[in-house]
């Protein structure tokens, strides 16, 4: 059986939010934690912003589920609340439910026992990066200070230790997804040279 098949009820229910986006960008966005940049500007990456109150560590979107609520829904609106996106093309639901235990300093702070249990949501970026506002959607309070497009790899390295194995498995269900998107953009973007190539030896001079 698998060990994220079941969690105690004592746990609160939270979406959990993988947002890629690969497609060419017009201009790159230059963040503190840079990122390495693939052939044409394709890039296998995850939205990642730095919590206000934490500001050193660094996670992706998320937020509780309330009763009731559809758990496609519950992601979609907490992405909006916290980033103002709304341009997210919905690409896959991660199969089983993961554990994540509150640090006991975590525990006293926000007075709860256990921890949470996350169901991932991949989603893809499909507007522009104007649309990004950590302000959100003005419905909450503000939780993030910053944000940037990072390598799965590179998102391990800088969330708070306590996530990092629940990020881990995150990110082997979402990564053939992240994989696949970026070789078609690769291809997309070998397919525009090819077509730019043949224009040049196509005009008569």
């Amino acid at each position: 059986m698998n060990k994220f098949a079941s969690v105690p009820l004592s746990r609160s229910s939270c979406a959990a939010v993988s947002l890629a986006r690969s497609k060419r960008r017009s201009g790159r966005r230059e963040t503190p934690p840079s990122t390495e940049t693939p052939p044409d500007g394709y890039r296998r990456n995850i939205f990642t912003a730095s919590r206000i109150n934490i500001p050193d560590t660094w996670q992706m979107p998320q937020g509780g589920v309330g009763e009731g609520e559809d758990l496609r829904n519950a992601a979609m609106r907490e992405l909006r609340e916290e980033t103002g996106v709304t341009s997210a093309e919905f690409v896959a639901e991660a199969p089983y439910w993961l554990t994540y235990d509150f640090p006991s300093q975590a525990r006293e702070r926000i007075n709860r026992r256990w921890g949470t249990h996350y169901k991932g949501f991949f989603f893809k970026f499909a507007g522009k990066e104007e649309e990004i506002n950590l302000l959100g959607d003005g419905s909450e309070t503000p939780e993030f200070k910053d944000w940037a497009w990072l390598l799965p790899e590179r998102l391990l390295e800088l969330v708070v230790g306590s996530k990092k194995p629940v990020y881990e498995q995150v990110m082997k269900v979402f990564g053939p997804f992240l994989q696949a998107d970026a070789e078609e953009g690769d291809r997309a973007g070998q397919n525009e040279t090819r077509a730019k190539e043949h224009a040049e030896e196509s005009t008569p001079v």
